[in-house]
């Protein structure tokens, strides 16, 4: 007998705006058939944590030095849990602006241009310099998600992604694991290799609103519901589960529990835990599990 289902459909509404409605329909098509990835500490440990708390720690110790003491703010307060609590998955102004009101610097609403601009500023230099890595889980990962048919994309809110995503030759990765795909071509690169990039755009609203994933789900060409999200923010997870699609945690920061919290079908801290072969059925599973 088949399977009843929530199905969420989208649209634009009004002012460009993603809408969405929900009916209840008979499953047909077991399977995932789309996947979304965040970028930033899901493919790519990126430097933005760093240029964030740098950039501030300059504008405290110089330009801003006469607010610092009404703020709460000092060089150790600025950890990565504050990082991945306040500010990770948002876009750049509306996560400078987090971390001003986090610390309670007087005046936040008029240093966040300031503070914004400094920290990309940074963060532009060491990407130049590739001051990244990729993370080779996540690679794999994205490899065998493609082999197993499932439509891949790239959504992240940072207008910085494509620029990682560039320099990362899936053609080498490959070679040096050893795997042989089709699809890899010479000279492969991640960014050209996702099925869809909505990475930069600006949107309405901000995660943990779905409107980002919607839309990537969209681009594929996927119903949400046949659609998986890989993130390692809990506003990305929000999001994904706002916008009723699976959600899969990548716990990179010993923050396991915190994605758990937020909701996701499955937190692990390396994809290559994930069970590939459940994918198939439209499920998250460990490997093993």
């Amino acid at each position: 007998m088949p399977r009843r289902q929530l199905l969420v459909r989208a649209h634009r509404g009004r002012g460009g705006s993603i809408v969405t409605t929900t009916e209840r329909r008979d499953d047909v098509a077991e399977g995932f058939r789309g996947s979304v990835f965040d970028v930033d500490g899901v493919l790519v440990d990126s430097p933005h944590e760093a240029a964030w708390r740098d950039a501030l720690k300059e504008l405290m110790e110089t330009e801003w030095d006469g607010v610092r003491a009404q703020s709460t703010w000092s060089p150790e307060r600025f950890t990565p849990k504050v990082y991945q609590q306040v500010m990770s998955g948002k876009p750049r102004m509306s996560g400078a602006l987090a971390a001003l009101e986090y610390f309670e610097v007087p005046d936040a609403g008029s240093r966040v241009e300031a503070y914004a601009e400094r920290k990309q500023a940074m963060v532009i230099e060491l990407i130049e310099a590739g001051e990244f890595e990729a993370y080779p889980d996540a690679l794999r990962f994205v490899l065998a998600v493609r082999a197993a048919g499932i439509r891949v994309a790239a959504a992240s809110s940072s207008k910085n992604a494509g620029l990682f995503l560039r320099q990362i030759q899936l053609d080498t990765f490959a070679e040096a694991e050893g795997l042989s795909y089709d699809f890899v071509t010479p000279g492969l690169s991640l960014l050209d290799f996702f099925d869809a990039d909505i990475s930069g755009r600006d949107f309405a609203q901000g995660k943990p609103h779905p409107e980002i994933f919607l839309t990537a789900a969209q681009e594929l060409d996927v119903p949400p519901e046949a659609t998986f999200v890989i993130e390692d923010a809990v506003s990305g997870i929000q999001a994904a589960k706002a916008g009723h699609m699976a959600a899969l945690g990548i716990a990179r920061a010993d923050d396991a529990e915190m994605l758990a919290g937020a909701d996701a079908d499955l937190v692990v801290t390396s994809l290559d835990d994930v069970d590939l072969d459940q994918l198939s059925h439209g499920r998250l599973a460990k490997r093993g599990g």
